[in-house]
């Protein structure tokens, strides 16, 4: 089949190198004209484990290509991937105005039959509003259809490739049809395709996220409990996965989540909630809960250092909202960089992807370094932010000769207690004495 995607981020070229990969013929639209220009010649310009081998082998193959021009990649395209930014609007609703705006292009510019496909997080509504808005411009049929993603960042190719399952919300059969052939490849282990209306598949999305955020912030708040009554949350943790009904994953406690998914999409539901004069009180709590929680390691840094971290040296491991990505939005790091900062600290940070994405927000405000044991050099103090797997087996030897205390602050529960204890260091984690 021959495909337009519109948009390259994480989704959008994901989607499109996915299914260039089970031999469709692909055309990625994007405004950026450097970036195209960088595509072209075999450059990914995204951190995403394994996605670089398929998109070199693609274009190699002439399966996947790049233009910046939608009048190029309009007529390609039987299908048309709409895999644009929906930023979080001021008041915390979903911005559609790129979906809505390559919208009206191809009202103006569509001149046979396509399948328009919403793969962006969208609001429920959202398929209408795109079909009315190229309604305006064109007599000829087409069809919109929502067909969520449910790609995890750093496992984004696994689980397009293999899916669990594949949502569609299509009113058209021939639509339906047409999406069904597509995806067939995908899933021969027999993981299902779920046909439903397009609203509810809208919804499924912003559903299944926010359920996840809640479930961390669930165990966060467990685990801030635990710390008050001399607990240990990683039992109950255990305690609580191996119900079935509940399940392991989700359930590790943290400074809290980010990314460029749960935040907004939390923040998006809530929203639609509102529109209809219905308040999700539950998505009230996850959301305030979740911004305490980022800087919840801050206190007991400042209380460690008698209430005066003016000065302190603070080597910081992660910066990445969660391993195997480059992706910093909304990352906890960020956040208690900035109360370090604020309180007088100079911080030294590794990372082993995020640090130049990092760089071009905050600039030279603290200093990176491109080995995880430099930052702890003459550090008074060693923060976590990130599971990164080369942060789980330190040198606690090497550590304690570059430090100047030996104090580690954990936002990610990495190592035992008594194991960092045992290597002679002061250890703060959370929902753990």
């Amino acid at each position: 089949m021959k495909i337009t995607v519109v948009g390259t981020g994480y989704v959008g070229l994901v989607t499109g190198t996915c299914l260039a990969e089970t031999g469709n013929e692909v055309f990625c639209v994007d405004i950026d004209k450097n970036k195209v220009e960088a595509m072209k010649k075999g450059e990914v310009p995204i951190y995403e484990p394994h996605l670089d081998s398929l998109f070199e082998r693609n274009i190699e193959a002439g399966r996947l290509n790049f233009t910046t021009e939608l009048s190029e990649g309009l007529p390609f395209g039987e299908v048309i991937f709409l895999a644009l930014p929906t930023p979080e609007d001021e008041d915390g609703s979903a911005d559609l105005s790129y979906v809505l705006g390559v919208a009206e292009e191809i009202g103006k510019q569509i001149k046979d039959y396509k399948v328009i496909v919403d793969k962006s997080t969208v609001p429920v509504g959202t398929a209408d509003k795109v079909k009315a808005t190229i309604s305006k411009h064109t007599d000829l049929e087409f069809d919109v259809v929502s067909n969520p993603e449910f790609l995890r960042e750093g496992f984004a190719v696994d689980d397009f490739l293999k899916p669990e399952r594949i949502i569609i919300g299509a009113s058209s059969k021939r639509a339906a049809d047409i999406m069904n052939r597509l995806y067939k490849p995908f899933l021969r282990s027999g993981n299902p395709i779920i046909m439903m209306d397009e609203k509810s598949a809208e919804l499924t999305k912003y559903a299944a996220n926010s359920f996840l955020a809640t479930k961390i912030t669930f165990m966060n708040e467990i685990a801030n409990y635990c710390e008050k009554i001399d607990a240990n949350v990683d039992k109950v943790r255990m305690g609580m996965g191996t119900d079935t009904r509940i399940g392991k994953r989700f359930l590790f406690p943290g400074i809290g989540y980010g990314g460029s998914c749960f935040p907004k999409d939390v923040k998006a539901l809530h929203r639609s909630g509102n529109e209809v004069d219905y308040t999700f009180r539950i998505l009230d709590a996850v959301v305030d809960i979740n911004e305490q929680q980022k800087t919840i390691l801050f206190p007991k840094m400042k209380n460690y250092f008698q209430g005066d971290l003016k000065g302190k040296k603070i080597g910081l491991w992660g910066l990445s909202f969660k391993p195997e990505t480059d992706d910093i939005r909304e990352a906890p790091a960020l956040y208690m960089i900035e109360k370090l900062l604020e309180a007088g600290a100079e911080i030294t940070a590794f990372d082993p992807e995020a640090m130049d994405n990092v760089k071009r927000k905050i600039g030279d405000s603290i200093n990176y370094v491109d080995e995880m044991y430099k930052a702890t050099v003459n550090a008074d103090a060693l923060l976590i932010c990130t599971e990164w797997s080369i942060f789980r087996t330190p040198d606690y030897n090497k550590l304690k000769q570059n430090m100047n205390n030996a104090v580690i602050f954990d936002g990610r529960n990495l190592y035992e207690v008594e194991e960092v204890n045992n290597e002679g260091f002061a250890y703060y984690s959370i929902g753990r004495k």
